[in-house]
């Protein structure tokens, strides 16, 4: 398909997940794409979403029954569920021929995310996950300067992404083991993960310290164990703005610092320069400062995504990577 010439129809199942509202308007702004509706399972929230007047829930067709997803002009569909209802949709949507992009994490039964995979292998059929980051540019100058090996053997990565809830999203996240673990550290992992490959051991510390919710882990740390490195991964649901979220790299021959990676500005790096007339760059700002819009992070995620499905483009990750982060996140919080 010539994505230039021909807008493809794109479709949202489901509106719970808690970035719902930003794909959608991700998709309605994508010039490549004409969103045909989203179907909302739960009637009384479609019916509130039908009444609601702002963007982006007042600019699209809400649909009254499923199989309205699974139309034939409709080739690819937002899966934005809340986690305990996305990954049966994700599987639906694959077995009735649709590209998925999945919102994160995949939820809390993998067997049936292996599945998924494997049918859309079989069925020819494209499974991104929604990891953000995976288009942030600091973290892409991060992954270009270790894969180059300009930051020598790695032994240390830590990664700091706290955040601020209250109800009911700390209702809905209850619902799953590991808690804010479980809802955030899939963005880390999936770093981490394609920085260093999976973990030999995982030791985590999944704990509720503050808040009331009951069953809701709140404050949360996990080790992965490497033959020679270790990763560390904190996040806690009561770090009141602006969040001081942080990824850091250190190997045997210096180290990157990103803080804040969001909103993100720049990396700190200190590496042997690239210049052959210096000896050494000295700790400093990446030379070419970067930023990173709300938007921006959905955008170039979802443009992807698009551009694998209609120019056969090869993805950012692989299948076996997409499996690789959501096993390490179910044995981090103890679901495998």
């Amino acid at each position: 398909m010539d994505i230039i010439n021909k807008k493809i129809k794109v479709a949202q199942y489901g509106t719970q997940h808690g970035h719902a509202a930003s794909v959608l308007s991700t998709m309605l702004a994508n010039p490549f794409v004409d969103v045909a509706g989203v179907y909302e399972p739960d009637i009384d929230i479609r019916n509130s979403l039908i009444k609601d007047s702002t963007y982006p829930w007042n600019s699209v067709t809400f649909f009254k029954n499923v199989n309205d997803l699974f139309a034939k002009d409709i080739f690819a569909v937002a899966s934005e569920g809340s986690n305990i209802q996305s990954l049966q949709h994700t599987y639906d949507l694959l077995e009735n021929g649709k590209h998925v992009f999945y919102d994160k994490p995949a939820g809390d039964n993998f067997a049936l995310f292996s599945k998924c995979i494997e049918l859309a292998k079989k069925k020819n059929l494209y499974l991104q996950m929604g990891y953000m980051f995976r288009n942030h540019s600091g973290f892409q100058i991060i992954a270009d300067i270790v894969k180059s090996n300009r930051l020598g053997i790695i032994h240390s990565i830590r990664a700091h992404m706290s955040t601020k809830i209250q109800e009911p999203m700390r209702k809905q996240i209850s619902s799953h083991k590991g808690g804010i673990f479980f809802d955030l550290a899939g963005h880390m992992i999936d770093q981490i993960v394609y920085l260093l490959g999976s973990p030999n051991k995982i030791t985590s510390f999944i704990r509720k310290d503050f808040t009331l919710t009951p069953n809701f882990s709140d404050n949360c740390l996990s080790v992965f164990e490497y033959e020679n490195a270790l990763a560390f991964i904190d996040i806690s649901s009561n770090e009141p703005p602006p969040l001081s979220r942080r990824f850091e790299v250190y190997g045997s021959k210096g180290s990157l610092i990103m803080e804040p990676f969001e909103p993100a500005q720049t990396v700190r790096v200190n590496i042997p320069s690239e210049n052959p007339n210096e000896v050494y760059l000295q700790v400093k700002d990446y030379a070419t400062s970067f930023t990173s819009s709300d938007t921006a992070r959905y955008s170039e995620g979802f443009s992807d995504f698009i551009n694998v499905i209609t120019n056969d483009i090869p993805p950012r990750r692989t299948y076996e990577h997409e499996i690789a982060v959501q096993e390490t996140l179910l044995k981090a919080v103890g679901l495998i």
